[in-house]
């Protein structure tokens, strides 16, 4: 009798403004791997009455019970796939929600420098707190993963990925026990339907894309009101970057 082979259930903890889409797309240009959007979104949002971008059109989208989301990630993989990645942001885990669901996924963290992100992010929305971006709450994710296996998991900076696309994902590939494909490095341009209802706000640059924007050697610039956002948010960061995979 053939042994059955349990699915390989990624969970990507990013922050905003990343490439964490773009690592989306990647996986999804994978004819083995289903995806999935930010599926805590809309409990978020609705369990905080933050009043975010398409905020109704996001509650209306996804179950606003967290424990109705954990049924759905930890549930059957779509299309009987044998990789579901998920794409989850780390702010979204809100502290009354159960972690237990997580020690059977393989955890993984995406971070980018806070001057990027608070740049970035500032560009979208009026007001932004660290809490917005989620870098304490990597840490706290971190942590427990660690505590779990008894050693770090793979943590990428976006900074290395787009450098050097090829290394770091077939990098990651080995850690998480995949084989590496050459599709993750393009992608059609253009909208997917696994993607949430908040790309129409945010996934322009991302939908005209066929691959990881090239690397360049720029600087951010901070605006002066954030920039206690920014320190808030290097200490997490610095913490987190300390694990980065290297190749």
């Amino acid at each position: 009798m053939s042994e059955t082979v349990e699915p390989i259930r990624i969970a990507m903890w990013s922050g905003p403004r990343n490439i964490s889409t773009a690592m989306m797309r990647s996986f999804e240009n994978r004819a083995d791997c289903a995806v999935s959007d930010e599926p805590f979104y809309a409990a978020y949002l609705y369990e905080t009455g933050l009043d975010h971008p398409m905020r109704s059109q996001v509650i209306a989208s996804q179950p606003t019970d967290w424990r109705n989301v954990v049924r759905r990630v930890t549930g059957p993989v779509p299309e009987g796939k044998p990789v579901w990645y998920q794409k989850h942001m780390s702010h979204h885990m809100l502290p009354h929600y159960g972690l237990d669901w997580t020690d059977g996924l393989v955890n993984c963290f995406l971070i980018r420098d806070p001057a990027f992100v608070v740049a970035s992010y500032a560009a979208k929305r009026e007001e932004v707190t660290a809490a917005d971006l989620g870098y304490h709450r990597q840490v706290d994710l971190f942590n427990r993963v660690c505590d779990k296996l008894g050693s770090a998991p793979p943590v990428l900076d976006s900074v290395d990925i787009l450098k050097n696309p090829e290394g770091m994902l077939s990098a990651l590939c080995d850690r998480i026990g995949i084989p590496f494909d050459r599709g993750m490095l393009s992608w059609p341009a253009g909208a997917r339907d696994s993607d949430g209802v908040w790309a129409a706000h945010w996934y322009a640059s991302v939908n005209a894309s066929t691959g990881f924007m090239r690397y360049e050697d720029k600087q951010a610039v901070v605006p002066e009101a954030l920039r206690p956002v920014h320190e808030a948010c290097l200490e997490p960061y610095n913490t987190l970057v300390k694990h980065r995979l290297v190749v």
